[in-house]
């Protein structure tokens, strides 16, 4: 809902809990009012009457209080725009007027031929606001260094500690929290993608004083895939204001023609007094509400091949695979890399997306027909943004990919990046995806990214740096086109595991793979950090083999890998040809059991329960009257005895049914010794299903 002021210069935006209110100050300068609990319009009239910011020497009375500090005039807060002419930089701007779209509002100003519009939207049914801005040029060309989507400023507190996720390959989105000190602090990626070093999220709260439930929690997300920046800065006045958008530093970001407009991605913030959990499960409904496509289906349990083969696969080897998934309840098989062209390893290949005649003589439709005979979808691996120099892509195109005049050429993984800012490379990617897509009865693609920018140049191109932002904006329209043409078709985000997960590839694909590290007990803490902000419904977990040969040989029961991997979209990723009868037998039971307790921990609320350390972790989910909780104890430290653990989220006045002992509570449920009341045997692993009577 927004809501104007009687004076047309104040605005206030609200959801069910929250509300977001700024106002236009005498000299055109937009000053930011409240983020936090709801209020009134006469509140934000009231709170836009007071006097403004207090002069101080050698200090900028607007610094720290500008809802949008552009770069120009009395200012030295880091500017959220940055733009240059022939002639100036800069930038000196006039409010033009408002004007409101169903929950949109849009702020125009104007500096000289320069339209810069900010926008704000809170959707229905969520606290979560959007702010993005677009810059529309009327006069002669100008060059934009940086525009952030939005600035974000926090109110007066003694204190702030901030918390982000950060990691590496095979070890991302790991939570850590610290205190807040003045200065700035800064996180992105000038990788080309996301990252696995941050995921682009920030929380704050006031000097540690919020619980996984309880206190105020100011979190931020922004939704762009290519390299990125967050700013967060304690001024000298100790305010605090957090800035992010696209584009790692100030060295160019787009050249803006006459005529021609750039929009920035959405920089999405919220404000939750229900503590970490309550953030998270408010930014959980958002995406489910708003962001991810087709949230309201179950993700299938899938299994996927590329453990158990690698490049050494053909269709008869495929096949058997396939049946035993089928057996086991597996619901979508999925072929890995090596079924096209020369790839045999990494060094050739791709590029060239015809699948591997001597592998396939007959194409995919004979192995994805046989898989869909045996009662499942069938899906591949495609790594379209890359290309071997050993393929028959690179041979006829060697220009199509990112380079430097003069330089010395890195080669990550034996393969290049194609520049997809080019048109040619975007439409034979087109082609090359809609004729595979076309071929056979395909359900799902895991899109790969397994490299990060190094050469990003394009010999020839006026404006080089231009393909750090328009090669993301090809990579949407190509997913926007192949989803169109193809709407039974799901995708799934890779980049070497979570190199690409952020609001804008989760935008256009239906779950992401959240590591390539597959440790169960490694996972724990990876899937905490993801959960942090991502819902349950997106975050891809495999079962594979023990011990874990692909990473640390760590051996793990069976048990412990499906309650691990169920905490999210399950899926099975060993060599079933090795497993026995029994482990293939206990798999069904498990993969049954997932199968029931899916929609709630795809589509329920969740609860952190504890956090995982020691080898001990517990998460619960809860959906209408349905509660499921899963609980992992590895070891135990001395033998010491665990607190009991307190179910959330349920109906004070109702009685649960526990169906796996038959135990009845009314209001509330413990989890002793880290393990479901009433649970029997030496289990390191366990799953409780309740259900209100």
């Amino acid at each position: 809902m927004v809501e104007i002021g009687e004076d047309g210069r104040t605005w206030l935006l609200s959801g069910p809990a929250s509300s977001y209110a700024l106002r236009l100050g005498e000299d055109d300068e937009l000053l930011h009012l409240h983020w936090g609990p709801r209020i009134a319009r006469a509140d934000a009239e009231a709170l836009a009457a007071r006097p403004g910011p207090s002069y101080w020497p050698f200090e900028a009375p607007v610094d720290g209080h500008e809802e949008y500090p552009v770069e120009g005039g009395a200012r030295f807060a880091r500017p959220a725009l940055s733009v240059r002419t022939e002639e100036r930089r800069g930038t000196e701007w006039r409010f033009e007027g408002h004007e409101t779209d169903g929950d949109e509002l849009r702020l125009r100003f104007r500096d000289s031929g320069l339209g810069i519009t900010l926008h704000y939207r809170m959707r229905a049914g969520t606290d979560v606001v959007e702010r993005w801005v677009t810059l529309a040029n009327e006069g002669p060309a100008l060059e934009v260094l940086r525009a952030d989507s939005a600035t974000w400023t926090l109110p007066h507190r003694d204190g702030w500690r901030l918390s982000q996720l950060h990691g590496r390959w095979a070890a991302e989105s790991r939570l850590v929290r610290s205190d807040l000190t003045y200065g700035e602090k800064v996180i992105g990626s000038r990788r080309g993608h996301t990252g696995h070093q941050h995921l682009p999220w920030v929380a704050l709260d006031e000097q540690g004083t919020a619980t996984e439930e309880r206190g105020e929690v100011y979190g931020c997300a922004l939704a762009w895939s290519g390299s990125w920046r967050i700013s967060v800065a304690q001024l000298p006045d100790a305010r605090v204001q957090i800035t992010g958008g696209a584009g790692y530093d100030d060295s160019g970001l787009v050249r803006l023609e006459p005529g021609e407009s750039f929009v920035t991605p959405v920089f999405a913030g919220l404000w939750s007094d229900g503590g970490f959990g309550g953030a998270s499960r408010a930014w959980h409904a958002y995406q489910r509400m708003y962001v991810i496509p087709d949230a309201g289906l179950d993700r299938p349990v899938l299994y996927n091949s590329w453990e158990a083969t690698e490049f050494d696969i053909s269709e008869e080897q495929q096949l058997a695979l396939a049946r035993r998934a089928a057996d086991m309840g597996v619901e979508l098989f999925v072929v890995d890399d090596g079924w096209f062209g020369a790839r045999t390893s990494d060094r050739a290949g791709l590029g060239d997306w015809t699948p591997n005649p001597e592998r396939f003589p007959g194409g995919l439709r004979p192995l994805a027909d046989e898989v869909r005979g045996l009662g499942m979808r069938f899906g591949i691996w495609v790594e379209p943004e890359m290309v071997n120099p050993d393929s028959e892509l690179y041979r006829a195109h060697p220009d199509w990919v990112q380079s430097q005049v003069g330089r010395k050429r890195t080669e990550l993984r034996n393969q290049l990046v194609l520049n997809l800012a080019r048109e040619d490379v975007q439409e034979y990617l087109w082609e090359q995806l809609d004729t595979l897509l076309s071929s056979a009865p395909i359900d799902y693609v895991k899109w790969d990214f397994n490299r990060c920018f190094t050469d990003a140049g394009w010999p020839g191109e006026a404006y080089p740096q231009r393909l750090w932002v328009d090669h993301v904006r090809a990579v949407y329209a190509l997913f926007d086109r192949l989803r169109a043409a193809h709407p039974g078709v799901a995708f799934e985000s890779c980049s070497g595991g979570g190199g690409r997960i952020d609001l804008g590839i989760m935008a256009r694909t239906d779950q992401v793979w959240t590591s390539d590290n597959t440790d169960p007990l490694d996972r724990l803490a990876i899937q905490h950090g993801f959960t942090q902000v991502h819902p349950a419904r997106a975050m891809a977990a495999w079962v594979t083999d023990s011990p874990n040969v692909q990473l640390n040989g760590r051996v793990s029961s069976l048990r412990f890998r499906f309650v691990s991997a169920m905490a999210g979209v399950l899926g099975v990723g060993g060599d079933l040809t090795r497993w026995t009868d029994e482990e293939l037998a206990e798999a069904r039971t498990w993969v049954e059991l997932y199968k029931d307790i899916r929609p709630v921990v795809q589509g329920g609320d969740l609860y952190r329960l504890r956090a995982p350390e020691g080898g001990l972790g517990a998460v619960q989910y809860v959906r209408g009257g349905e509660v499921v909780v899963l609980a992992w104890l590895q070891a135990q430290s001395y033998g010491e005895p665990l607190a009991p653990l307190r179910l959330r989220g349920l109906d004070a006045d109702a009685v649960y049914e526990c169906r796996e002992t038959g135990e009845v509570h009314r209001g509330s449920v413990l989890l002793h010794h880290g393990m479901p009341t009433g649970l029997k045997g030496d289990l390191d692993a366990a799953v409780l299903r309740l259900r209100r009577i």
